[in-house]
């Protein structure tokens, strides 16, 4: 018995501090990187390899390098011949602090005043990018010169990433082939293991106790090993029946397969901790198991559902090994995570491409896990205590 005057157990200010404090911490680590991959993708280029996404609503200092005009292209101006112009395709789309003629001092001189480059020549190159270089005689050369210089540039956000990648870089089609993947792969086994917990749960017949034996004994075979030995078994089905290898069919099928043991043992085991006296009424009252099944236990079992749900979507959405042995990697049939690592491969410097695309990636899942989440926790801890 607890002192007199004691808190509670589990309520005491410090611990509701550290609980809460802990749950901070989780949500931080979780979505910052998400924030950054999206702060990212909408980031010009240019300003992404010079400054991290955390600085995307400041102006950042960055190094650049440009080349005037060529010199014999100078016209003469009270005997002295002069190039004008703009370093920049857009004037005033940045401000120069300093400038240089060589990469190791791209900061020697200011801008505003006129700086001596020797020989006569001088160059005077303005904050919004203007630029007058000046020459003592009249020059041959077809070359201009190459500057460097010290640059502010303001945040740019764009959407020509997420235009790239969903209309040039074939994300589109991989992602409808995800969802065609997907979609089936996450409903097929829930309406099987449904059928299967409930027979489980609440029905006697020989060999029953075996079979649940059977299905916790097949959550711990891992994918990998029964892979080759599945997709053997399918080819020599498929080639009897004359179906091809390389269909929708065959991954919705090897999907379901490695989705059942875990969601009849998820849904057996919330189906068997609810209250009895709801079926014996039930059956009291001239209803079949199929009735009780259909009208009494699905109704009751949404939550423990809706969480097999969000497992499965994640597993099969985030999938690249079983897609590209049943479904194949061509430009038809290859799904987005396939099509990402091509672009890993292929485009490993472009960030903005990179990130574009693992947030659309992440987005579909964020939506299915967001608008389930309610009843997610109590779909898993329901029927944790109680078992049948």
């Amino acid at each position: 018995m607890a002192a007199a005057g004691s808190a509670p157990a589990g309520k005491s200010p410090l611990g509701r501090i550290g609980t809460h404090l802990a749950v901070l911490f989780f949500v931080a680590v979780w979505t910052l990187p998400t924030l950054g991959i999206l702060v990212t993708s909408i980031r010009d280029k240019d300003q992404i390899i010079a400054s991290g996404w955390w600085t995307a609503f400041t102006s950042s200092a960055q190094t650049e390098a440009g080349r005037l005009p060529a010199p014999n292209k100078a016209v003469e101006k009270d005997g002295k011949f002069v190039l004008e112009g703009n370093l920049f395709e857009e004037p005033g789309s940045r401000a120069i602090s300093a400038f240089g003629t060589r990469p190791q001092a791209p900061t020697q001189y200011p801008a505003g005043p006129p700086a001596d480059l020797g020989d006569g020549e001088t160059l005077l190159i303005n904050e919004d990018g203007s630029f007058v270089m000046t020459y003592p005689a009249a020059q041959d050369s077809d070359r201009g010169r190459r500057i460097y210089y010290s640059a502010t540039v303001p945040p740019r956000f764009t959407s020509e990433n997420y235009e790239t990648v969903l209309f040039s870089e074939g994300i589109g089609r991989s992602f409808i082939n995800s969802l065609t993947v997907t979609i089936p792969a996450t409903v097929i086994p829930i309406m099987i293991a449904a059928f299967a917990a409930y027979a489980l749960a609440w029905m006697k017949f020989p060999g029953r106790a075996l079979l649940i034996a059977t299905v916790i004994g097949l959550l711990v075979v891992p994918l990998q090993m029964a892979l080759i030995p599945l997709l053997q078994l399918y080819n020599g089905v498929g080639a009897f029946f004359g179906v091809p290898s390389k269909t929708y069919l065959g991954i919705w099928l090897a999907h379901t397969g490695f989705g059942l043991p875990f969601a009849i043992y998820l849904l057996r085991s919330y189906m068997a901790g609810l209250p009895r006296e709801l079926m014996e009424s039930a059956r009291i009252d001239g209803a079949s198991d199929f009735e009780i099944f259909i009208k009494i236990v699905l109704p009751l079992s949404f939550p423990v559902l809706a969480s097999f749900a969000i497992f499965q979507f994640l597993w099969v959405w985030n999938d690249l090994l079983v897609a590209m042995v049943f479904l194949g990697s061509g430009s038809d049939q290859l799904v987005l995570t396939g099509k990402l690592n091509a672009l890993l491969g292929s485009r490993g410097g472009d960030w903005e491409i990179l990130t574009t695309s693992a947030f659309v990636t992440i987005i579909v899942p964020l939506l299915v896990f967001f608008s389930l989440q309610r009843y997610f926790v109590r779909g898993l801890l329901a029927g944790s205590v109680k078992g049948g």
